[in-house]
């Protein structure tokens, strides 16, 4: 029991990570119905980024929180300007294109942002600097970092802001209405061009945020990171029904879960034959068994609300 805890306790932490990603992915499918496929490295730069602030500024003695916030108060502005820049550049264009056209291009910025990530940063690992303390705590057996809470309790209070902004506030009626039908938001005011660049620099702010949380999390970064991470990402907003930021929340934290319990059980299971290696494995096993059996996903249905 005390294992099932503690792999549940590392499921959910990651699973938190992945919803943040996630998020970036299913705001930008809920009003294009593209999938930014770019998006995974927009998250490898902002954790790259950060990693760079946070190693120059690693010997200055200031504390580790306050690093940390630096780090990330450099890195988000890059990936929002980086997110406006896409949208701008690589998609705008492409709107009335074929969907293939998008697509293609997705795939295609998602190389060449490594690639360029690759030149300024290098093709080897930057280890994260030690300028946090993690302390751990032990709960009836079940071991957890601050680091742990920090991530999950991080998220969660990021979560609940992007639901009261779509929700609650005029921009996010805007964005709900661009969703539902951009030329009848247009006729009624909606500026359906600012949206949807704002859509994908608050896509782009969640990333940096995920990014320094993997950096920090596996205290290292490399400038392919954000390949598996997205795939994993895009894999939790298909669970949970894509297009809905509830769904990508819960298909993050189930996503995580699984992967989390695959690693800790499989090699019992199968005698070692399968072990922890192949735990990205079952993220798309999880995948092709949703794209078969419920292809709108958990909380998906053919009439839904997007966004």
């Amino acid at each position: 029991m005390e294992t099932f805890l503690q792999q549940l306790v590392n499921g959910l932490t990651l699973g938190s990570i992945y919803a943040l990603v996630a998020l970036g992915y299913t705001m930008v499918y809920g009003i294009l119905e593209l999938i930014n496929f770019a998006h995974g490295e927009v998250v490898m730069v902002g954790a790259l980024v950060a990693l760079s602030v946070i190693g120059a500024l690693s010997h200055l003695g200031l504390p580790g929180p306050v690093v940390l916030l630096l780090g990330l108060t450099v890195a988000a502005p890059v990936c929002m300007a980086l997110g406006f820049v896409i949208e701008r550049v690589a998609y705008r264009p492409l709107r009335r294109a074929p969907k293939l056209a998008p697509l293609i291009t997705a795939i295609g910025l998602s190389i060449s942002l490594q690639q360029i990530a690759a030149l300024i940063w290098g093709r080897n690992y930057i280890s994260f600097p030690a300028v946090l303390s993690i302390d751990s705590y032990n709960l009836g057996g079940v071991i957890i970092t601050s680091l742990q809470l920090t991530i999950m309790g991080l998220a969660a209070l990021i979560m609940a802001g992007l639901l009261m902004l779509v929700q609650k506030t005029s921009l996010g009626r805007a964005m709900r209405a661009t969703a539902q039908n951009p030329a009848v938001a247009q006729l009624m005011g909606v500026n359906t061009d600012q949206i949807i660049s704002f859509t994908f620099v608050i896509g782009s702010a969640l990333a940096a945020v995920a990014g320094v949380m993997v950096a920090a999390y596996y205290s290292v970064g490399n400038y392919t990171m954000g390949f598996m991470l997205g795939l994993k990402a895009f894999t939790a907003a298909v669970l949970g029904g894509i297009g809905h930021l509830k769904g990508a929340m819960l298909g993050g934290l189930l996503l995580g879960v699984v992967e989390a319990l695959a690693a800790g059980y499989m090699g019992d299971f199968t005698g070692g034959v399968f072990g922890s290696n192949y735990k990205d494995v079952f993220a798309f096993l999880v995948l092709i068994a949703v794209l078969v059996f419920h292809p709108n996903g958990l909380l998906g249905s053919r009439a839904r609300e997007k966004v």
